[in-house]
């Protein structure tokens, strides 16, 4: 179910998708889709150095629309009270390209700019609109570093093949890097372990369900979740290739607040 924003020109809007962000990498699932790209429209302007999270957010979405693009449609998103075009220039994604001048100019008649927007949010909009069409062109893949938490069913449970069930999964765009058992309590461990994925050819999501928690690794897997998800810089691609080979998840989140601060 998709999530709503209520006038994020306001500091209540603000405050809310702040407070959204504050456990989460993007605006629904685990990589940069519409859903951001829609928010992102929204915002005039960056958010101020008072609501963190949403500014970080802000960045690193403003990057991804230099570098590589968004392409994953998301969950879809409500944003109310926001700058306008919003809407239309994701709906009209796909047919951009074939409208007539005739048909824009229609298009631009049937607009309610709502006689609330200044003329510099106005242009603001039609330019992240404008960037929001030319992101769906976008053909380079992005890679994420993804550290899980691999959950046995008891403590009788052998560590040692659920680390071999997981990393038996194969699969194009899946890389398995470093790992180690964590107490829990109870005489009860779990296994963390990193990957790096290929964006546009794995599903985090279609990994845990179809393969991670199914037959036959779920008979030693009752669960996993998601500790750290983030995009990882070219820069950084063949650093992360080498460290994949070492046990790093001791300092795997600064590594991961290396690649924020860059974007």
């Amino acid at each position: 179910m998709g999530v709503t924003f209520y006038n994020l020109s306001s500091a209540a809007g603000l405050k809310k998708l702040d407070e959204y962000l504050l456990s989460r990498s993007y605006i629904s699932g685990y990589q940069a889709s519409k859903d951001d790209l829609a928010v992102h429209a929204a915002l005039a302007k960056p958010p101020s150095s008072e609501y963190v999270n949403a500014l970080r957010w802000f960045h690193h979405i403003e990057a991804l629309l230099r570098i590589s693009g968004v392409s994953a449609d998301g969950c879809g998103v409500t944003v109310s009270g926001s700058a306008p075009l919003v809407e239309d220039a994701l709906a009209n994604l796909s047919i951009a390209d074939k409208a007539s001048p005739a048909e824009e100019d229609d298009d631009d008649d049937d607009v309610d700019l709502f006689g609330e927007e200044t003329e510099e949010e106005k242009k603001a909009s039609e330019e992240r609109a404008a960037a929001v069409k030319a992101s769906g062109k976008k053909k380079e893949s992005g890679k994420s570093s993804v550290l899980l938490d691999v959950k046995p069913w008891d403590d009788e449970t052998d560590m040692k093949k659920l680390e071999e069930a997981v990393k038996s999964i194969k699969m194009e765009g899946l890389l398995w890097g470093a790992s180690k058992l964590v107490p829990v309590g109870y005489g009860i461990k779990k296994l963390q372990i990193m990957m790096t994925i290929v964006d546009d050819l794995v599903s985090v999501d279609d990994l845990v369900e179809d393969y991670l928690t199914a037959e036959p690794a779920n008979e030693y897997i009752q669960s996993c979740d998601i500790v750290a998800f983030n995009k990882i810089c070219e820069s950084m691609n063949n650093f992360l290739s080498i460290c994949n080979s070492v046990h790093y998840l001791a300092f795997h989140r600064l590594i991961t607040l290396m690649c924020c601060r860059i974007f």
